[in-house]
């Protein structure tokens, strides 16, 4: 196999997709190429020549982060390394090129490359009939004006333009007086929304229609190269433009259905489609402009500095979890005489209090759990007294600035009634861990706290999130502390202090971090606390009624809670196509050629300006993939909270648990498995009609092509409900920090932690030769800005320069001093999302239905092999029933 790999130039032959695009993508070799020895074909080179190439290849290797900067092997007969040459094949591509790698067309030099991993080295290939001399004329044209050649041309041009100058140039263009003239200002916004309206109404023909297409993609493709703000609303514009003019063109042209099931079936599918618009161009409202507050320092001299309550609020969570936050509170960067840490413990157990009188920390409790984490956070008001408050969720443990980054915008602005700052998750949710994509692939919550709520700070409406955050005691008292009414309570406090007149500030800096949710049926019950509590508001208190709040503070708190309703209108996108394969209704009457070009302006309009606003926030068709595995248990409890809004009870997430088994959680998955039998079945039909009634190709293929999708997208659903194994209670961190490995004989060794959690720490650069037998007892020290903290550690394994261990029995000092070393630092979490992936949407559609695909596969293999079990056990059971029987007889026969 390795001879064939070398001969086809397969550059990776463990890789099955080298050897398919070797065999079938790429032109097919037109000359034998033959293996020859290396010391007959192998000229050697000259001392110039060997040191030219090893330094090139150090170059590229140092380049690469790839190791040791020796030049490969095998030596010739001096001694020196021999330079190979790689025979490779002009071929289109991107325009970019691997490091250290070279294309070149057959019989080109290039510069010495190192050896495939695995496999002996290339000599220097022979060929009979390779060119020596310049191409011809005409191959040089051809090469010249091939169609790759001149993209790549045009993509390093097009990559190539600063359009730097041209942002400057409309920021100078907007700041000039004249636009601040409020009469301009109106027939500017006059003539804007006529000229938006004719372009979003006026009819075409498809030819037209298209045209309009491709000159607004192109338009877009430009604008969103242009740096600022002006370009950012421009591309919005753009964007909405093409969604006005398909939801004009569906409510003028494309209702005209021949059923009562039809309009039925078709008006619901408008209604889902106006509501996913609705939330679209809120969300454009929210995003286009984030605040991007900055810290500002504390003016005050320390000996002034206000009192704060810290309260850490628990319920049934395990001590492992509490006590690292307790800690983390009490060594916060502020006086110790205004610094007040309260353990607010609904549970009402011991061993807390008995850890609170240990860590010196405040233990409150009450006799009854009425309004749950809202009731315990009043009663913990009425028996403190310091000026501003601090809330902590029992798993988020704060960096030690915490206080000192966030107080200072409190302290400015005595209006100012909450700081709110990002919750941050160092462990991966349900999402990331079953699907592989933690610290890859931006999470769900990522989207939230690093855009919307920069975006709300915009407007004063960015809300109070339940952690994390400092709150003004006055302003709490003023509306008698924290709401009660709804199972939401924090969302509902901040607009209860808007609609007092109080502001509120967000700062996008990550101060605090904790547990997510560990298994997928504990995050589905989350969120249905959160879309139940979101309804609750919007019934009880409906953010577009009421007194105190201004406009945009209506439309952003409306499209927080209007985004908990996509329940109903994602189960109708999931099933919209089946009408028609099913029963051949038409919900939308409209040729297929048509809908198209109404409706991929629509799609990839939005999506790109979406990819330009939230790229690094939010990867396109990953919220679909978020909404499909929610909308089944958000639907019911939002729709049942607009009928009785008083209903539903707070549930707990539980944190700091262990999922022992990979296992697929069927009673969660049970919703998917039922849409993807009806999709199943609707692709079936599909196919069917697509053989009977042959001239209704376009429109039986669109509704396939839908369908399949939703396929896709129910199969990374179930991907999500297949859970894996978790057998560590403390989440690792992987982060490189400065460390001392002390021998038994007191020797101190310099080495670099690779990963750490509560219970133990991964270290390399540790000597290979050094012997460290498992078990073995040994000093640790870490740092605390500059100060060594030295940690009683036990040796679990040893490899390489790889060393594992776990700490031994810490007492209450030493779990501090770990945890200021490592979580509560103050860069602990800077750049966390340091290399994600970017956001491209084609990227993101395949990797989609790859996971989808996967889950069908591993589905079906988990099912022959339950089949092969089975028919094993039913053989094992047949044969000792018919092995019984036989004996049976034998023995009647003996008797007999």
């Amino acid at each position: 196999m390795k001879r064939w790999a070398r001969a086809l130039q397969v550059e990776r032959p463990d890789d099955w997709r080298c050897w398919l695009t070797r065999l079938f993508v790429l032109p097919p070799q037109r000359r034998r190429i033959r293996l020859a020895p290396t010391h007959r074909t192998a000229p050697q080179p000259r001392p110039d020549e060997v040191a030219g190439g090893a330094a090139s290849w150090r170059r590229d290797r140092s380049a690469n982060g790839a190791g040791p900067t020796t030049a490969p092997g095998p030596l010739g007969a001096s001694g020196a390394p021999i330079r190979r040459q790689r025979i490779g094949v002009l071929r289109r591509g991107n325009g970019r090129q691997d490091a250290g790698t070279r294309r070149m067309a057959f019989g080109q030099t290039g510069p010495a490359v190192p050896p495939m991993p695995g496999l002996p080295p290339l000599a220097p290939v022979a060929t009979s009939a390779a060119p020596t001399g310049p191409l011809p004329a005409w191959r040089r044209v051809l090469a010249a004006v091939s169609p790759g050649r001149l993209w790549d041309r045009y993509l390093e041009h097009w990559r190539a333009i600063d359009f730097a100058p041209v942002s400057r140039v409309l920021e100078r263009w907007s700041d000039l007086p004249l636009w601040r003239r409020r009469p301009v200002r109106i027939g500017l916004g006059l003539v804007s929304v006529l000229a938006f309206w004719l372009a979003a109404s006026t009819p075409m023909s498809p030819f037209s229609q298209f045209m309009f297409f491709i000159a607004m993609l192109l338009l877009v493709l430009l604008v969103r190269r242009i740096p600022g703000n002006l370009p950012t609303l421009a591309l919005v514009s753009l964007a909405l433009l093409a969604s006005c003019r398909y939801g004009w063109w569906r409510v003028t042209e494309s209702l005209d259905f021949d059923s009562a099931w039809e309009s039925v079936l078709g008006y619901g599918l408008l209604l889902a489609e106006l509501y996913a618009w609705l939330v679209m161009v809120l969300g454009f409202l929210q995003t286009s402009r984030p605040l991007k507050r900055p810290i500002v320092p504390i003016e005050l001299p320390r000996d002034q500095w206000p009192t704060v309550d810290v309260y850490i609020p628990t319920y049934n969570e395990p001590l492992s979890v509490v006590g690292p936050t307790v800690l983390a509170a009490r060594d916060m960067d502020w006086p110790a005489d205004r610094l007040r840490i309260h353990l607010l413990d609904d549970g009402r157990r011991p061993e807390m209090r008995a850890f609170a009188d240990e860590a010196g920390v405040h233990y409150l409790t009450r006799s009854d759990n009425r309004h749950a984490k809202a009731g315990n956070l009043n009663a913990a008001m009425k028996v403190t007294d310091g000026e501003y408050i601090a809330i902590f969720d029992c798993d988020h443990m704060p960096v030690r600035g915490f206080l000192v980054n966030t107080m200072g915008w409190l302290l400015r602005d005595e209006r100012c009634a909450l700081v709110q700052t990002p919750h941050h998750f160092f462990s991966p949710d349900p999402f990331e861990r079953n699907l592989d994509t933690f610290r890859r692939v931006p999470n769900e919550g990522v989207l939230f706290y690093g855009l919307v709520q920069d975006g709300n700070d915009v407007w004063n409406a960015s809300f109070f999130c339940g952690s994390c955050a400092v709150l003004r005691r006055s302003a709490l008292e003023e509306i008698d502390g924290i709401a009660v009414e709804t199972v939401t309570e924090d969302a509902h406090t901040a607009l209860k202090l808007h609609r007092r007149g109080w502001r509120t500030a967000y700062l996008n800096e990550t101060l605090a971090a904790g547990l997510a949710t560990e298994s997928l049926a504990g995050h589905v019950r989350q969120r249905i606390r959160w879309a139940r509590g979101m309804a609750q508001i919007f019934r009880v208190d409906c953010p577009l009624l009421g007194p105190g709040l201004t406009p945009m503070q209506r439309l952003c708190y409306s499209n927080a809670m209007l985004h908990f309703f996509y329940g109903l209108p994602r189960l109708v996108f999931l099933t919209a196509p089946l009408g028609y394969l099913f029963f051949e209704f038409h919900i939308i009457h409209a040729q297929v050629g048509t809908l198209l070009l109404y409706l991929l302006p629509h799609l990839v309009l939005p999506h790109i300006a979406n990819a330009h606003i939230a790229g690094p926030h939010r990867h396109t068709f990953w919220s679909e993939l978020y909404e499909t595995v929610l909308a089944w248990y958000v639907a019911v409890p939002t729709t049942a909270a607009l009928f009785n809004p008083r209903g539903g009870n707070f549930d707990v997430t539980a944190k700091g648990g262990l999922i022992e088994q990979t296992h697929v959680d069927w009673h969660i998955a049970r919703p998917y498995f039922a849409l993807v039998v009806l999709n199943a079945a609707g692709v079936l039909f599909g196919l069917g009609r697509l053989v009977v009634y042959p001239t209704e190709w376009g429109t039986i293929t669109l509704n396939l092509a839908w369908t399949v999708y939703n396929l896709l997208a129910l199969g990374a659903a179930i991907g999500v409900a297949r859970e894996r194994r978790q057998v560590r209670r403390n989440t690792r961190v992987t982060s490189r920090l400065r460390a001392e490995l002390m021998t038994p004989d007191g020797e101190l060794l310099p080495c670099e932690t690779e990963d750490y959690a509560l219970a133990g720490v991964g270290l390399r650069g540790v000597p290979a030769d050094l012997a460290l037998p498992s078990g073995q007892t040994l000093g640790l020290r870490l740092f605390d800005e500059g100060r060594p903290q030295l940690l009683p550690v036990q040796v679990v394994s040893h490899r390489g320069d790889r060393l594992a261990l776990k700490f031994g029995r810490l007492n209450l000092d030493q779990q501090a001093a770990l945890i200021r070393c490592t979580f509560t630092r103050k860069d602990a979490w800077v750049n966390w999302q340091l290399a994600p992936e970017s956001d491209r949407a084609m990227h993101g559609l395949i990797e989609i239905a790859r996971l989808g695909w996967s889950s069908y596969a591993l589905l079906i293999r988990n099912a022959l092999g339950h089949v092969r079990d089975g028919a094993a056990g039913w053989r094992s059971d047949a044969g000792a029933w018919l092995g019984d029987r036989a004996a049976r007889m034998r023995r009647a026969l003996e008797r007999s």
